[in-house]
Parts: structure tokens; C-alpha cells; sequence
């Protein structure tokens, strides 16, 4: 099979997957760029932020760290708490990566939480090449973030209206995706686990300060406990 043949088999089986995600990301995507209009900025940084960053949740806190004084280990230490769960994104994704070649550098960089839901419980048909199909997944959810973002940060002067609680999309988001995964699942161990120790780590660390040690937590457990959660099927 040649290349190019093998790379648009891989684009039109990864699109399908995506769909989903293009109707929550376009408009979150419109939204984070409104937000960012109604803070002063211009189109092109929520463009040149969803491009660059890729982030969402953090675009939203970051719009308002470039409003706060200059305070680079705040905004680190931010940053790391907010996108703490990539870390177990990444590890879990360890034996999904291998043998994709020089793609693994950019779906490493584009490891979002739509990517990982995706590439993490669907495998690429037979006929159809695994780092190409994973590839694409990651590449469409952040092309479908980006123009949202365009869209919002171009058009967001036009709208008029209240913009207060707009970042809580993404939180709606974080709600839908758990569901869903809840609802593939046979079994819900792992988000027993991870609900139970967040709820834990809130009463003894409260709102401010939970996020690391949940994400320490939900780490070591599913750590011990490797080999019977990865046991746990995905409902077709």
C-alpha cells in the first residue's frame, strides 16, 4: 500500500471519532475566544494560544495570568496543578505510542483529554495504520480547537452579552467526557477510584490545594493495581 493511500485511509477512519468532539470544541473553542475578546486581546492571541498551548482549561487561566503581574513560577506551579492529569495521560499511553516513529513527538505534544478518551479505547481497523489513525485523531481535535478559537477571537466584538462563567464549559466538558467513558465501560473501577480519592484529598486538602495529591493518590493506586484494572473491557 502506498503512503499516500495508507495516510488518507487513516484520515477517514480517524474523522468519524472526532465528530463528536468538533461540535464541543467548536464552540468551546468560540467561547475561549469571546472570553479572550471581552478581556481586551486581539484575534490573534486566543489563535496563536490554542495553536501554541493546546490546553484549554489552562487558556482560560492563562488569559487572566496575562492580565496579573509578572509572576513565572505562580503561573508554573498554576499550570502544573490544572494539567497535572496529562502526566497519567502520558503514562498510560506509554504502550500505545511505540513503534508510531517521529509521529509519537507530535501526538506526545497534542495529547489532549478528547485525544486520550479516543486513541486510548478505540484501535485502528485492521487494514488501517495505527500511528496514521492516532495521528489524525490528535491533528482534527486540535484543528477543531484552533478555529473555534479563530472564530470566537474574530467575531467575538460582535456579540454582545454577559461573558461572566463562560470558562465553565470546559468544566461541562470534563462532565460529558466522564460520563461517556462511564458509560462505555463494563466495569467502573479506575473512576470509583479516581471519584473517591477527589472527594477524599477535597475534605482533607480543601478546593484550593486538592488537585496534586488526588492526581498523587489516583496514581498510586492504579499503579498497584495495574494488571486487574487493565483487565477491565470496554464495552464495544
Amino acid at each position: 500500500m502506498n503512503r499516500k493511500k495508507t495516510i488518507w485511509k487513516a484520515l477517514l477512519a480517524a474523522f468519524p471519532y472526532t465528530v463528536p468532539i468538533f461540535a464541543g470544541f467548536l464552540f468551546l473553542g468560540i467561547a475561549y475566544g469571546i472570553y479572550m475578546n471581552s478581556l481586551g486581546f486581539s484575534a490573534i492571541y486566543p489563535i496563536l494560544m490554542s495553536l501554541f498551548i493546546f490546553a484549554g482549561s489552562i487558556e482560560f487561566v492563562a488569559a487572566n495570568l496575562l492580565l496579573a503581574g509578572f509572576n513565572p513560577m505562580n503561573a508554573l506551579f498554576l499550570t502544573l496543578m490544572v494539567n497535572a492529569r496529562h502526566l497519567f495521560y502520558g503514562l498510560s499511553m506509554l504502550d500505545r505510542y511505540k513503534g508510531t516513529g517521529k509521529k509519537k513527538f507530535y501526538l506526545i505534544y497534542g495529547l489532549c483529554d478528547e485525544s486520550f478518551s479516543i486513541n486510548y479505547t478505540v484501535n485502528a481497523p485492521k487494514e488501517v495504520d495505527k500511528g496514521w489513525f492516532m495521528f489524525f485523531v490528535t491533528m482534527l481535535n486540535h484543528l477543531y480547537w484552533v478555529v473555534g478559537a479563530a472564530i470566537g477571537g474574530m467575531f467575538g466584538s460582535l456579540v454582545q452579552f454577559n461573558t461572566e462563567g463562560l470558562e465553565f464549559v470546559m468544566t461541562a466538558l470534563f462532565v460529558v467526557i466522564f460520563i461517556e467513558q462511564w458509560m462505555k465501560e463494563k466495569k467502573h473501577h479506575s473512576a470509583l477510584a479516581g471519584l473517591g480519592l477527589s472527594a477524599l484529598s477535597l475534605m482533607v486538602f480543601g478546593g484550593s490545594d486538592f488537585i496534586i495529591p488526588a492526581m498523587i493518590a489516583i496514581l498510586s493506586i492504579l499503579t498497584v493495581f495495574r494488571k486487574p484494572l487493565g483487565k477491565v473491557e470496554v464495552a464495544a
